[in-house]
């Protein structure tokens, strides 16, 4: 995972293992990667209950694979908390895994709005990070 602040902070992008010739174009850095952490590789299944509402509130959906859209599969109008069990996810922007992202390491998140650098932002679609994600 690359990021465009020190300390892991900023907006984040998910590298696969390969060569980047243009990294900043094509992943929108502004200047150069500042900071990045390699994600630990998960053999098992994958977990995670996310929740309409912070705090584990509201409707809930326990998800074992990914979702390219949260709003047509579960008719959510939002994520604003989750509980990672198993796994490693990225969970997005925009629908069809697109715009910003976030990585989600086994855990509660109960209130993804506050998060650092995401204050507002709104998850539309989750991937697990798999071999070949």
């Amino acid at each position: 995972m690359a990021y465009d602040r020190n300390n892991y902070m900023g907006n984040q992008y998910f590298m696969r293992r390969g060569e980047y010739p243009d990294y900043q174009r094509m992943m929108g850095f502004d200047d150069c990667i500042k900071s990045c952490r390699n994600i630990p590789m998960h053999r098992g299944n994958y977990k995670m209950r996310i929740y309409e509402r912070e705090n584990f509130g509201g409707q809930m959906h326990e998800m074992m694979d990914d979702c390219d859209s949260i709003q047509e599969r579960y008719r959510m109008s939002d994520c604003q908390s989750c509980n990672v069990m198993d796994g490693h996810w990225l969970m997005y922007e925009q629908p069809h895994y697109k715009g910003r992202q976030m990585y989600m390491r086994p855990g509660e998140y109960r209130n993804l709005r506050e998060m650092q650098g995401y204050n507002g932002m709104k998850f539309s679609s989750i991937r697990r990070i798999t071999d070949s994600c």
